[in-house]
């Protein structure tokens, strides 16, 4: 197995590289040229952006300059806060995709849960499905609440709920329903923003393997069959992020890193909080 041939299978029929490359924070051309082109040598074929990164156009520029055709590529963009609402999520993905210079996204997520919009929001979803704008839409930052509350009034679900998750933040509990229900996992700040690199632990097993502790992290995503998307601009770093399919952990090693969950977080706590009186 390699990182270009590692494939999750979606609960909708369709399939999502495992391993991708966040665009969180990447934002001059210059710099989104070369970490692209840097991704893409090393195997990578999942992109994630957002609006809220507000670097659509400079990533969908990269892939006109280094010619990297669409379908060798997996691309996801979030709606945001500010776009949610029937209406304005539909223009916001049409003005999305104009900056990405593509006619569809592979993956649309909704980039946080807020109350004012929220089964408009996904009602939307469903219709930029059924019109082809998107083969595939989930959510970011979804707690099992907002599933459950999800699930009262969706035709469909989402088939990927991505959350920060790391060794400081394990989400167990969230990843065992996303399981029941069909719902891929996908990991963003794998590394916990670097704030889990120098845990002793790790720097311990990493030893042992002859690797980094970015890289015992993501072999533990990995054999967890969470899906992650580690961010760099640095090609050496992006380069060893694709490396970790030569080696596995043992489940004793599996355990000792789910055993340092300190329901620790590096961003904001998901909104919790809702009015039901919607009307679908």
């Amino acid at each position: 197995m390699e990182i270009q041939s590692n494939m999750l299978a979606l609960a909708d029929g369709n399939q999502m590289p495992q391993e991708g490359f966040g665009l969180y924070k990447v934002d001059d051309q210059e710099t989104m040229n070369h970490a692209i082109k840097a991704a893409y040598e090393d195997g990578y074929r999942l992109f994630d952006t957002a609006q809220l990164y507000d670097n659509e156009a400079e990533v969908g520029q990269a892939f006109k300059d280094l010619n990297i055709s669409r379908e060798n590529i997996f691309v996801t963009t979030k709606v945001s806060e500010a776009n949610q609402g029937y209406q304005s999520a539909i223009d916001s993905v049409k003005e999305s995709l104009k900056k990405l210079q593509m006619d569809y996204v592979d993956l649309l997520l909704v980039h946080w849960p807020i109350q004012r919009a929220f089964f408009d929001t996904w009602r939307a979803f469903e219709e930029l499905k059924k019109e082809g704008l998107t083969k595939s839409i989930g959510v970011s930052n979804f707690q099992i609440i907002h599933l459950q509350y999800l699930a009262t009034k969706a035709n469909e679900m989402p088939v990927v709920n991505q959350v920060e998750l790391h060794p400081r933040l394990t989400q167990k509990p969230l990843l065992k329903y996303d399981e029941e229900h069909q719902i891929v996992t996908q990991a963003w700040s794998p590394l916990g923003r670097g704030a889990v690199l120098n845990i002793p632990e790790l720097k311990e097993i990493a030893e042992k393997h002859g690797k980094s502790t970015a890289q015992i992290i993501l072999r533990w995503h990995l054999q967890n069959e969470v899906s992650f998307i580690p961010k760099s601009v640095h090609s050496e770093r992006i380069q060893q992020n694709a490396d970790i399919y030569d080696f596995s952990l043992s489940t004793e090693e599996m355990k000792k890193i789910d055993d340092l969950n300190q329901y620790a977080r590096t961003g904001r706590e998901p909104e919790l909080t809702y009015e039901y009186n919607h009307q679908y």
